[in-house]
């Protein structure tokens, strides 16, 4: 795999760990014992992500590399997001709510089209 590209993928990961983190945060959730429910959200998204992503091009460094082309994420998050949720209350025994996947795909689309503009600016020179 490409040098540029692992950064990508390592990136996205971290996002969605950070991302994750950070709402069960705002909950008062961040105690160890929080984890395995951590987990129940972190690996729907990212099963959901790198499964739609690569519809949307986002792993293909031609739309990697362009700004013009981020709008593609909150177009893709609109299909992950509602998966991990389903995902997400398949693996706890519960119920999928409509409010959790508009949140979680809105915060998750705001901190992926953050990194990605991070990305390309990163990147910007060995892109030209």
């Amino acid at each position: 795999m490409p040098a540029k590209k692992s950064v990508l993928i390592t990136g996205d990961i971290l996002l969605f760990a950070l991302l994750t983190i950070f709402g069960f945060a705002t909950h008062g959730e961040t105690g160890a014992s929080f984890i395995p429910r951590m987990g129940t959200t972190f690996l729907p998204l990212l099963l959901g992500w790198f499964l739609i992503a690569p519809w949307f091009g986002l792993l293909d460094e031609t739309v990697t590399s362009n700004v013009k082309m981020l709008w593609r994420i909150p177009s893709a998050m609109l299909f992950v997001a509602p998966l991990a949720v389903v995902l997400r209350a398949a693996l706890l025994h519960s119920t999928a709510l409509p409010i959790f996947a508009l949140v979680l795909g809105g915060m998750n689309a705001l901190g992926m089209l953050a990194w990605r503009a991070i990305y390309i600016y990163l990147f910007r020179k060995s892109i030209k």
